[in-house]
């Protein structure tokens, strides 16, 4: 549908084998990249594919979109379907329809685990009653996920087990406007792509491109995509992919998300309906577990509700600024300007 500029195909140092906790945490809590090691240590990375997911889960009902289906059935689906936007499975519950057995670390026995890069996820402290976090996505090419941000101000990785996905990416904060297409109203609470995700490659592509902050690439199979708190994301399947995300809270992004809680109330998600105060949950574990991090996010939420400058808006203002009109890119090899994105 659209060539790939070839001044867009830049390798760049996004694009690393791994990382370490101290790394990710000083440096790269705050930039897109991709990793090319962790996954392929999953089981599940050598284990899954389509045929053997409708052998060992085809009368299993998982959703897509508006609907449950069987999984044969979608998968059915997915062969035959000629849609322009097809339905895109996103099951979160997935873990537990599966008998998955998910670790916090490599661990024998476990089916998979969260790159050990990203460290402690302070989420975690809210045990059962944490927000819906990981979710099973599963779609034919064409298939994706039009713009957004992640919820409750939550980071996220995204690992491709068969595949490949293109990504679409900026950063935001008040003093960034939104990626061409998209519209979010006056309080950031609510992001509006009114166009289907083709629809929005024919308009605002090549525009997008074009403007200071961008970022895109390719994830393939066993390659995982770190998704920063508050980034504008589009994804686009390039391929019949199996993909399995989760959102997490990096210990750098506490007080954004402390700020989220108590200033967003309208816009949290994913919690139960017994939670009545997502802010104050979140606080008083966090107070139990860890106090000193607790102090550190709310000095940061603090600084966030005054309106001053922290830490993330200077960073996300002078990755805009840093940017080559082109934008970056992380994930295109130098001889593909001639590949196509659908």
């Amino acid at each position: 549908m659209m060539k790939q500029a070839a001044k867009a195909a830049h390798l760049l140092r996004q694009r690393l084998s791994d990382l370490s906790r101290e790394d990710f945490q000083t440096t790269w809590f705050s930039q897109p990249f991709i990793l090319t090691a962790p996954v392929k240590q999953w089981p599940v990375a050598s284990t899954w594919s389509f045929e053997i997911l409708r052998k060992k889960y085809a009368n299993v009902a998982f959703r897509a979109e508006s609907v449950d289906w069987p999984l044969s059935t979608y998968l059915n689906y997915m062969t035959d379907s000629s849609d322009e936007s097809p339905l895109y499975l996103f099951d979160r519950a997935f873990a537990e329809k599966m008998r998955l057995s998910v670790s916090l670390m490599p661990f024998p026995g476990a089916d998979y685990w969260p790159p050990t890069c990203f460290g402690f996820d302070t989420f975690s402290v809210l045990g059962e009653q944490r927000p819906d976090h990981r979710w099973l996505i599963v779609g034919p090419a064409r298939s994706g996920s039009t713009f957004h941000k992640d919820p409750n101000a939550t980071s996220a990785w995204n690992a491709v087990i068969t595949g490949s996905k293109y990504w679409i990416m900026f950063p935001s904060s008040p003093n960034i406007p939104p990626p061409p297409g998209v519209y979010v109203s006056e309080d950031q609470s609510e992001v509006t792509s009114p166009l289907s995700i083709a629809e929005w490659l024919l308009g605002f592509h090549a525009e997008a491109r074009q403007t200071p902050g961008c970022y895109e690439g390719i994830c393939n199979a066993g390659e995982v995509l770190h998704v920063p708190s508050g980034w504008y994301h589009l994804v686009l399947n390039l391929a019949p992919s199996i993909a399995i995300t989760q959102n997490f809270v990096p210990r750098a992004r506490v007080g954004a998300v402390l700020h989220f809680l108590k200033e967003q109330k309208q816009s949290i998600s994913g919690f139960s309906d017994s939670i009545g105060d997502a802010y104050q949950l979140f606080q008083d574990r966090l107070g139990k577990h860890d106090p000193a991090l607790l102090e550190e996010g709310m000095l940061e939420l603090e600084r966030l509700s005054k309106g001053a400058k922290g830490k993330w808006e200077e960073l996300t203002k002078s990755v805009a600024a840093a940017n080559e009109p082109a934008g970056f890119s992380f994930g295109f090899e130098a001889d593909d300007e001639d590949a196509e994105v659908p």
